[in-house]
């Protein structure tokens, strides 16, 4: 197995490398890919194990996707973000479900709920990359991203309430309620004491590399204490990345540019995997359905997809305009959003790999030892909801954005608020030098070095307000723009210089790393200058 997993993780990358070279969607993608290995002669089987995504593949995703989130976006936000991520699950559990016992034959309803709790949660991952790659608004990104973060927990949390219910143990509604009470408070304090101790040990030690080891460590561990004491783990790993990210611009500069670089890698690498052994398992479910009628399978798995994308709609829409018709502090507070808006984000509900590790989760016998009523077909219904979902909705996400003119003129906003800003430190620093130089005589060799960072400083300040008169349609290269084309050349040059000084055995490999690391930093700086 371990040998099979490590395959189809090469796999995965070299598969996600080409669609991010040539600008593919690697998501779907690498879903189509796993469906066509999985039914190549003599390719080895990969069962999904669920404890492998709830504890070793969420945990990290959730926790990278917290930090980048923007804790401010998400608490203006909140009222939706909590529709999206705690009504709308429950709402489609109950839908999915009394359809799934509606039509499928012989399925009990604390079955059906769960299938309806398993197909519950959208996964944001693949839309949120589609949405930055289309250029959606801000606003529909931070919903999106938010519901990604906190729904897979009211969902998981549902999953275990229908599920004690089908296996033969008690299960009401209160319990259910009180359950969910409990793993969220117990999540939220968790996420909250890791957080801040976590925040104040890297901000304690000096070493970086340290301090980004500690981070890779912090989702783990905080998933496995917080599900230890029946505490949500989606919660605290969502609730100590927030923290940390906010907390973030107390760390070292190394530390940051360490971990963003470790986290990038890390979300390539899982997202790629889960997505390839999405498609990898359709062979397996099938072995499970011998013997059943394949016409019936096939029309109930159509009718469980369809309810399943119009339980969103259903939600979503009355969700966003019934509280501005009865509460006119939403309505002066809140911009009123279009209807093309709403269709977005409805039509961004695709289902991914947690929906999956759910369903395997699902035990083989009850408790009175009898098999789990309709379990393969409850497996099949999930695989074709999460893979019909990322192939209807995600092929067709882009178009829809397109065709409703769905704009954001978020990046104009962000080049002013930008130039403001700038312009303040920039004046701050020029008040700072004025300081430093009234203290200097006249002969002093720093006076040189201020005036060189009085022009680093202004030259910071010219590139902000000269970038914002500066749209898209602005044609040609600014003056900006060609001197850090013509610094790029010079750094190019000064590189291979030090290869042929090294090549040459004028210097050693210790002294080349050393040159080279200073020049990439120079570089670096550069492009984030140009971003």
């Amino acid at each position: 197995m371990s040998a099979s997993l490590l395959l189809v993780a090469v796999v995965a990358l070299i598969v996600a490398a080409l669609c991010r070279r040539y600008g593919l969607s690697a998501p779907l993608i690498l879903v189509v890919v796993g469906l066509a290995i999985g039914w190549i002669p003599g390719t080895p089987e990969v069962e999904l194990e669920p404890e492998l995504v709830l504890f070793l593949i969420l945990p990290p995703l959730l926790y990278s996707a917290a930090q980048e989130s923007s804790y401010q976006a998400i608490r203006a936000n909140r009222r939706a973000i909590g529709l999206l991520a705690i009504g709308l699950p429950l709402f489609s559990t109950v839908v999915v479900g009394l359809v799934a016992y509606w039509v499928v034959p012989g399925l009990p309803l604390a079955a059906a709920l769960v299938l309806g709790a398993v197909v519950a949660p959208p996964d944001a991952v693949s839309a949120q990359a589609i949405g930055r790659r289309v250029g959606l608004p801000r606003r529909i990104m931070t919903l999106l991203g938010g519901e990604s973060l906190l729904n897979d927990a009211t969902a998981l949390t549902a999953f275990r309430v229908a599920l004690a219910a089908a296996v033969g143990a008690t299960a009401s509604v209160w319990e259910g309620l009180s359950t969910f009470a409990v793993a969220a408070v117990g999540g939220l304090l968790i996420g909250l004491a890791v957080g801040y101790a976590v925040s104040w040990l890297r901000v304690w030690l000096t070493d970086p590399p340290v301090e980004t080891a500690i981070g890779m460590i912090v989702p783990f561990g905080t998933y496995y204490v917080a599900e230890e004491v029946h505490a949500s783990g989606v919660i605290a790993v969502v609730v100590a990345g927030l923290l940390l990210g906010q907390r973030s611009d107390r760390l070292r500069w190394a530390t940051r540019l360490q971990d963003e670089a470790v986290r990038r890698s890390l979300d390539a690498l899982l997202e790629g995997f889960v997505f390839l052994l999405i498609g990898l398992q359709l062979p397996f479910l099938l072995d499970g359905l011998s013997g059943q009628s394949a016409i019936q399978v096939t029309v109930d798995a159509l009718v469980i997809l369809v309810a399943t994308i119009l339980a969103r709609f259903v939600w979503v829409y009355p969700a966003t305009y019934l509280p501005r018709v009865f509460s006119t502090t939403i309505r002066d507070r809140e911009q009123y959003p279009s209807w093309r808006a709403v269709f977005v984000v409805g039509w961004a509900g695709m289902r991914g790999v947690v929906s999956l590790a759910a369903a395997f989760a699902i035990p083989l016998t009850t408790d009175d030892g009898g098999p789990f009523p309709a379990r393969a077909e409850i497996l099949f219904l999930t695989f074709v909801v999460v893979v019909g979902t990322l192939l209807i909705q995600g092929t067709t996400l882009p178009w829809v954005i397109r065709k409703l003119d769905i704009t954001a003129d978020d990046a104009a906003r962000d080049r002013l608020a930008f130039a403001a800003a700038q312009d303040r430190a920039s004046r701050e620093s020029e008040r700072r030098l004025d300081e430093m130089n009234g203290g200097l005589a006249d002969d002093d060799p720093l006076r040189h070095q201020v005036m060189m960072l009085r022009k680093w400083v202004k030259t910071q300040r010219n590139v902000a307000w000269e970038e914002l008169g500066r749209g898209p349609e602005v044609i040609g290269e600014s003056p900006t723009a060609a001197g850090n084309r013509m610094r790029m050349e010079l750094l190019q040059l000064q590189r291979s210089v030090f290869i042929a000084e090294r090549d040459a055995g004028r210097i050693g490999d210790e002294v080349l790393r050393t040159a080279l690391r200073q020049l990439d930093f120079a570089e670096g700086q550069m492009n984030r200058e140009t971003e």
